[in-house]
């Protein structure tokens, strides 16, 4: 009997420990910025995904690598011919099968930016297409900032605004809302922008995505078609037990 209660002791004391360290990432988790937008990707518009290729490849890939995919596969999705991601979207002299890495130095990032920037093969899966498409959305001018911007979605952010030539000069309104002047594009072309490359990491994240959905499909209808001939089976077997 002892034995039990001693043991039933440290059972209880292992399990508070873990509840005390769990605590901080608790808190962590339940915080953050609300997400304003919804993205709405759709990983079937192969066009789009071809134009948020190259937009992430001009804007983003300087500093984020996609380091668990290879530039070959994304052709393959895609639709892209291969001459053009060679000569187009491959900035680093890498070969067509080699993974999609870029030529920034960590240290030297990390001087740079404060940290080494992260890769972003698993942002959108890890974050939410929402979040990354209301990232994108949210930068402001600020310039009590390193990089002179900010983000409502995540404040305090380490990084410029690359996308600020399309999209020009973001100011933040008194009612939380971003207007923006002096860019390339107007709001709507921005937005289609920012919306392709989000839908280009939401696919960077699952490249299998749609692969799976199609064969769970056809997965559920077999299951549907056994469960039919399981069940009358069982009448069968069980018609003369009373």
């Amino acid at each position: 009997m002892q034995a039990c209660t001693r043991e039933g002791y440290w059972i209880m004391k292992k399990l508070l420990i873990a509840i005390v360290a769990l605590l901080p990432s608790l808190v962590l988790a339940a915080g953050g910025a609300p997400v304003p937008f919804k993205a709405n990707i759709d990983l079937n518009d192969t066009e789009s995904l071809q134009r948020g290729a190259k937009a992430f490849m001009e804007s983003c890939f300087g500093c984020h690598s996609t380091h668990y995919q290879r530039y070959e596969r994304v052709a393959q999705d895609l639709d892209i011919p291969v001459d053009v991601m060679r000569n187009e979207l491959i900035t680093t002299g890498a070969k067509i099968g080699e993974l999609m890495e870029n030529s920034i130095d960590d240290e030297d990032s990390a001087k740079w930016f404060g940290a080494a920037p992260p890769d972003l093969t698993l942002a959108a899966r890890v974050r939410g297409e929402d979040w990354v498409y209301s990232y994108l959305k949210s930068f402001y001018k600020d310039e009590t900032r390193p990089f002179g911007t900010n983000n409502t979605v995540f404040p305090l952010v380490g990084m410029p605004h690359v996308l600020e030539a399309y999209q020009g000069i973001p100011v933040l309104q008194e009612d939380g809302s971003i207007v923006a002047t002096g860019g390339s594009m107007n709001a709507e072309e921005y937005d289609q922008l920012v919306k392709d490359i989000t839908g280009f990491m939401v696919y960077s994240a699952e490249p299998m995505r749609l692969e799976r959905e199609r064969m769970g499909v056809w997965v559920l209808g077999f299951l549907v078609i056994l469960f039919i001939f399981s069940y009358l089976l069982k009448k069968e077997y069980w018609k003369d037990v009373h």
